[in-house]
């Protein structure tokens, strides 16, 4: 927000005094207040906008107590516990004439924007299957509670999977089937593994999330006829390998030295900033279209409502077809 310039942040809000109180600090916040809605803000009548990043089964709680103070709202994902939630509050910003917008980022982060321009100046040539790949290391960190959740670590992290399938597809995203794996790690909630098949038109779509790999790796693959496209969102680093015909030596090799050319071309352009902690991974523009959004009165392309409860369909309709809802 800082970066952008067209912000001024006035308060961090929390439901711990103290956690509200250190987290200003850390980052220079000139207010902070105990909090768990915006009506309970002594600062309200001088924001115009309220970002949501609390945990999600406090997110339709802070969306509605801003909609119904008249402030605007950019929610991180995933955007609702249930699609009741999601509709209701979409509808209260329409009536109210207020932008909503959900933290869809990765699908702006620079190498997703290259993987785009290889897309639409026929590099990749017609565009035959997309595939979304998670792996998840569960010694990495995870956020607090997240078994709690429908479907656990699952309905934290597939929004960003389901987004980009639904961006890179070109479509909306259309049921065929799931499988779930449960736990071999005695978790109640997150799945081994879920598997999901959908399609955007004729292309077919393919979302795999494994929660019990020795690895954590992201990766989004667009096959064209005429190459094959993938995109590491961690690292934000783009890869094209061209068609190997026949698949001889010769196009074995070509198929080897360009995947390692554009992988280590990549992090020479990311690397840096993955090092520094710098990566902005798409924020910026997410953040950019929601200031251009609150100022035109225009729903922000790719974020908006919209595009939030397309993706929640598409989470439950998962959890439904594997069994994964939480009772």
């Amino acid at each position: 927000m800082r970066r952008h310039g067209g912000y001024d942040v006035l308060c961090l809000a929390d439901r711990r005094a103290e956690r509200a109180r250190e987290a200003a600090a850390r980052v220079k916040v000139p207010n902070h207040e105990l909090a768990e809605g915006v009506e309970q803000l002594s600062l309200r009548d001088r924001i115009q906008a309220v970002t949501c990043g609390t945990a999600p089964f406090a997110h339709h709680r802070v969306i509605r107590s801003a909609l119904e103070a008249g402030k605007h709202v950019l929610t991180e994902k995933p955007f609702t516990m249930t699609l009741d939630e999601g509709e209701e509050l979409a509808a209260l910003a329409r009536d109210r004439g207020l932008v909503l917008a959900v933290v869809h980022n990765f699908q702006f982060a620079p190498s997703v924007k290259r993987l785009r321009r290889w897309l639409d100046s026929g590099r990749l040539g017609q565009v035959r299957a997309v595939w979304a790949t998670q792996l998840s290391n569960p010694a990495r960190r995870l956020p607090t509670g997240f078994d709690e959740l429908p479907g656990g670590l699952f309905y934290d992290e597939s929004p960003h999977l389901i987004y980009m399938a639904r961006a890179l597809a070109g479509g909306e995203l259309e049921p065929v089937s799931v499988t779930a794996h449960p736990s071999t790690r005695g978790l109640i909630n997150t799945p081994a593994q879920i598997d999901a098949q959908m399609r955007a038109g004729v292309v077919p779509v393919s979302i795999q999330m494994n929660f019990e790999a020795p690895v954590s790796e992201w990766h989004v693959a667009v096959l064209g006829d005429r190459g094959l496209g993938v995109v590491d969102l961690f690292r934000d680093i783009a890869v094209f390998t061209p068609n190997d015909g026949d698949h001889h030596a010769p196009e074995v090799i070509r198929t080897s030295a360009s995947a390692s050319w554009h992988h280590w071309l990549g992090y020479l352009r990311s690397g840096p900033g993955h090092v520094l902690g710098r990566l902005r991974y798409g924020n910026d523009e997410v953040f950019s279209r929601f200031h251009d959004a609150v100022r035109s009165g225009e729903p922000p392309q790719g974020i908006g409502p919209d595009d939030a409860l397309a993706v929640l369909r598409v989470q439950h309709w998962i959890l439904e077809a594997g069994g994964r809802i939480l009772v």
